[in-house]
This record gives structure tokens, sequence and C-alpha cells, in this order.
């Protein structure tokens, strides 16, 4: 016959209360170990700041100076500064270097030719004591347009009609049409602008011009060429500058005065004694034209 075995239901639920609490203890002895390690830790930080504080560096108190007293301190600038005068008086002293000037004994400078010294003569300059003078020279705008106009009148001598106002007119004319056309802000006559334009016109105008109307086409394409080289607009009309009847002629006289005339004319900007020289030229050209009216 076979055994049988029966447990019961109370001991089947003491085994399970005794699981329970054997995982209680061991969560608590976990609990406990990890309590004592942060208690380690926080520990070995304390000690760890108490020694920082203890290793920091204490200056000491300085000590008391002693003075000295005042026969003493003497004494010792005594001392110091005959030692100072023998350590100076003990380094050997080198000669200074004194320029010495040189007389010669003629007047004149010494040139070195083929090994054999020979006196060159100057001549004495009387320019070299005078010191150089500045030159002023003043002229209105008026005054100078009249120059121009004598200019004109003395050069086209066949013209025995022409006088210096009617040339001013045709310039005065070209710059207020430009003016009332909106082509230009400003007025372009000016003392400069009329020194340029007499550049221009020595060389375009000759004198065996006999007819009122060349001598204006000529007249207003130097005008134009002066307008468009020392003018403060980019560009400028052709119309006022030019006469319908003579287009193929004033296109050949502005190529003929641009070639011959370039270097002249950026001289003219870039040289002040140049400037002066033709501004002086202009400004005589009035009193050649009252000298031959008094005759």
């Amino acid at each position: 016959m076979g055994t049988v075995l029966s447990i019961s239901p109370a001991t089947k639920k003491a085994s399970i209360m005794d699981a329970e609490v054997a995982g209680d203890a061991l969560k608590n002895d976990k609990s406990l170990k990890r309590h004592s390690m942060f208690v380690s830790l926080s520990w070995k930080k304390l000690v760890s700041n108490s020694a920082k504080k203890s290793a920091k560096k204490v200056t000491p108190n300085p000590l008391p100076t002693r003075e000295l007293p005042s026969s003493q301190v003497a004494q010792l600038n005594s001392e110091n500064a005959r030692k100072t005068h023998q350590t100076e008086e003990k380094k050997p002293k080198a000669p200074i270097p004194v320029p010495v000037p040189t007389v010669p004994t003629q007047s004149g400078d010494s040139v070195i030719q083929n090994g054999r010294l020979s006196s060159v003569q100057k001549q004495p300059s009387s320019l070299s004591l005078v010191s150089p003078r500045r030159i002023v020279i003043q002229a209105s705008t008026g005054e100078l347009l009249r120059c121009l106009g004598d200019f004109m009148c003395r050069r086209c001598f066949k013209l025995k009609e022409l006088n210096s106002g009617e040339v001013i007119l045709w310039f005065r004319n070209i710059d207020r049409t430009l003016l009332l056309q909106g082509w230009q802000d400003q007025g372009f006559i000016t003392p400069a602008n009329v020194v340029f334009v007499y550049l221009l016109c020595q060389d375009a105008i000759v004198d065996s011009v006999d007819s009122a109307s060349d001598l204006q086409g000529t007249f207003q394409t130097c005008l134009y060429l002066a307008y468009s080289y020392m003018g403060n607009e980019i560009s400028y009309p052709l119309k006022p500058f030019m006469i319908e009847a003579n287009k193929d002629v004033f296109w050949e006289t502005s190529l003929r005065i641009i070639n011959r005339m370039s270097a002249k004319m950026l001289q003219l900007n870039a040289d002040p004694h140049f400037f002066t020289e033709v501004f002086q030229d202009l400004k005589n050209q009035r009193e050649v034209s009252e000298s031959n009216l008094d005759r």
C-alpha cells in the first residue's frame, strides 16, 4: 500500500511569510550599506577640507626694520661717492671727435682728375643771396574777358568791324544757354577757365581769318573743348557750340586742337608756373591794346 503525504494550508502560509521577512531584511541590509557609504564619503570630504584650510600659507609678520642713525647714513653715502669717483678715474678717457672745418686756400672746389688734384673755379652768383620772390597776379573775370576780346581783335586784324564786346557776347550767350536749358548748375566763366580758353585760342585762331562767321565757328570750337575738359558736367550738347553750316569744319578743328594742344592742356592744370605764365600773358593783352590806341 502507498503512503500519502498532505500539506496543510497553514504551513504553506507560514513559508510565504518567512520569504517576505527575508526579503525585507535584505532590503534593510542594502539601505544600511548605502547609508554607511554616504557617511564615509561625507567624512572624507570633511577631512580633506580641514586639511586644505590648515595647509594655507600664513605670512608671518615682517620684522621691524632698524633705522640707522643719520651720521652713519652720511658716512655710507660719502664712501659710495668716493668709490664711484675712483672707478671713473681708472677708466681710460677716449678723445672726443670734434669736426674740424677745412678752409680752402683758393676760392673753388678740388677735383681729382687722372690722379691729379685740380681746383675748379666757381663764378659768384648774385641769385644765391637773394630769396625768391612770390609773384601775385590778380585779375577779375570781366578784366580777363576784355583781355581775351582784345587778343581776338588784334589777331584777326582783317576784320575791321570786330570788337572785344562781340567776342565776350559769344562766350556769355553759350554759357547762359547751357544754364537755362539745365545742362549745367553753375556758370562756367571763371578766371581759370578764361585762361584755358585763351590757351586754345592762341593755337586755333590764325591771323588770316577774314570772315566773322569762320572766326565765331573756330572760337566756339575752342569753347566746346574747354567746357568738355574744364566743365563740371560729364557731357555737354553740341548745338550751342556747333554752327550748322560748319559741321565738318567743327570736328576737323576739334581733332587738330586736341592733337596739338593736349600736352599743354594737361600742363596748364599740373604746373602752376606754366599757368602763371599764360595768365600773365593774357593780362598783358589789355596793356598792348591800350598802348596801340595811344599811338
